[in-house]
């Protein structure tokens, strides 16, 4: 199974998200900001990365355009619950800068799963 990296500021989101993926075989790294996800990406180089989009520290809009920068071709999920502050929409802006997939908070464990699939094929 695959190395996931989720990075997340919200504990008990991490902690579900932890769970869901190794419950069919996933490996889980966990980071709870876009810097720390960034030098857990570092480290590790996981297969994929689940990254949530608001954040302390960097945004999770900022940690997907320095992967990319780094790795066009690293596996990235995004995930929001709004996806905008103000006048900016960033889920708009993880499309722009081609995040694999989006997957709205709250989810639905099987759609999460089927988007993790999707991406791990591509």
């Amino acid at each position: 199974m695959a190395k996931i990296l989720v990075i997340d500021d919200d504990t008990l989101v991490r902690a579900v998200l932890t769970s869901i993926l190794e419950q069919v075989g996933h490996t889980v790294l966990t980071a709870e900001d876009g810097l720390r996800g960034m030098a857990m990406f570092h480290e590790e180089r996981p297969d994929l990365v689940i990254t949530d989009l608001v954040m302390p520290e960097q945004q999770g809009i900022q940690t997907l355009a320095k992967i990319r920068g780094e790795d066009p071709n690293a596996k990235v999920i995004v995930m929001s619950g709004s996806g905008r502050i103000g006048d900016t929409d960033f889920l708009a802006e993880a499309q722009a800068l081609d995040a694999n997939d989006i997957v709205a908070k709250p989810f639905d464990p099987e759609d999460l799963l089927r988007s993790v699939s999707r991406c791990l094929a591509e």
